[in-house]
């Protein structure tokens, strides 16, 4: 055994506990807990979409006490400026103003987590500002350069208010590794626990039962390096890929067909060589969660989803029925392309 597959085999139980730290506070979501932790362990970007009071700010919460280290939360709103970002002025005691910096700033390189409610409420302007924290985990302030090597941005948006938001625009959603869908629970169990059992009424202690720090936040860059480095693909898995990727830029090529709508006239832009990037690098996770050295067709399958699903871009006139054609959509893609 190599260095390398040591330090993955170490690791391994730290991300079991991980995820078991998280599924003790959210309950009925085991999916996403799994799709979040794909996303911690290959340090990419997650944005969250469910509807109301189904759980995502708690999950987003207890994610970022497992991983420890320093977190900030914003909250979206219509009146919000990239500068609320970066800084706020007060009045001291004296009377005199002052500046003081903001979520982004407070914090310096310790940040590990950040978390962006409703982001589907703030203008454009901040999600530019946003771009360039996601993509360099740096920003430009009072003439330096803050970096935040060890930063992971969370947002959530919810779906189901549509007045005073904004849709995140394209280049926006595809720097978010995954899109995790929240659902409502209902499973009877699930519901009976979160309507009757009292320890789910209070976040604030369900919260403080999840044990702080279970992940050396400042050691998930090296480890994510060390899963991409370690777990193979094989030649016939990524012509596999190519294929899945062509299918959701061109599904009508490979006779890929909605009801209701027009296949050749369906797609705007298809997922960007980035996107498929980062289906690579969840999948090769996942196959590491499961204590395998080879990404399989499974692992592609099960993140392709969440990895590629916000990155299909529908013509303007499809738009508005997104929620509906893009699953059913993926849905085909995954059952016609054949699998090594």
């Amino acid at each position: 055994m190599n260095q390398n597959d040591k330090r993955l085999a170490d690791s391994w139980p730290q991300a079991l506990a991980f995820e078991e730290q998280i599924k003790n506070a959210i309950v009925g979501q085991d999916q996403a807990v799994r799709l979040v932790a794909i996303a911690v362990f290959a340090r990419g970007h997650v944005l969250l979409e469910g509807g109301v009071g189904v759980g995502k700010t708690t999950l987003l919460r207890a994610v970022a006490r497992a991983i420890g280290g320093e977190c900030e939360r914003i909250e979206g709103t219509i009146d919000l400026m990239p500068s609320d970002l970066i800084y706020y002025t007060y009045l001291d005691d004296q009377g005199k103003p002052g500046v003081a910096p903001g979520p982004l700033l407070r914090r310096g390189g310790g940040l590990s987590t950040f978390f962006f409610n409703e982001i589907n409420r703030a203008r454009p302007q901040v999600h530019s500002l946003l771009l360039r924290v996601m993509a360099e985990r740096a920003v430009t302030a009072f003439n330096r350069e803050y970096s935040f090597p060890h930063l992971q941005v969370f947002a959530d948006r919810n779906r189901v208010e549509k007045e005073e938001t904004f849709e995140l625009p394209a280049a926006a959603r595809d720097r978010f590794m995954l899109e995790i869908a929240v659902p409502t629970p209902t499973q009877p169990d699930i519901l009976d626990l979160l309507a009757f059992e009292p320890r789910f009424h209070d976040p604030d202690a369900l919260l403080a039962a999840v044990a702080p720090g279970v992940l050396a936040f400042e050691t998930l860059n090296e480890l994510a390096a060390a899963i991409q480095a370690g777990i193979t693909a094989t030649p016939a898995l990524k012509t596999y890929v190519r294929e899945l990727w062509r299918a959701a830029s061109e599904p009508e090529a490979l006779g890929i067909r909605l009801p209701d709508a027009d296949s050749g006239d369906l797609i705007e832009a298809g997922p960007s060589p980035r996107g498929m990037s980062h289906l690579i690098r969840a999948a090769r996770v996942r196959a590491w969660l499961a204590q395998r050295s080879h990404v399989l067709p499974e692992d592609v399958q099960a993140v392709f989803p969440a990895a590629m699903g916000h990155r299909i871009f529908l013509k303007p006139v499809y738009e508005y029925r997104r929620a509906e054609l893009v699953p059913e959509l993926v849905g085909r893609i995954l059952r016609s392309v054949a699998a090594p």
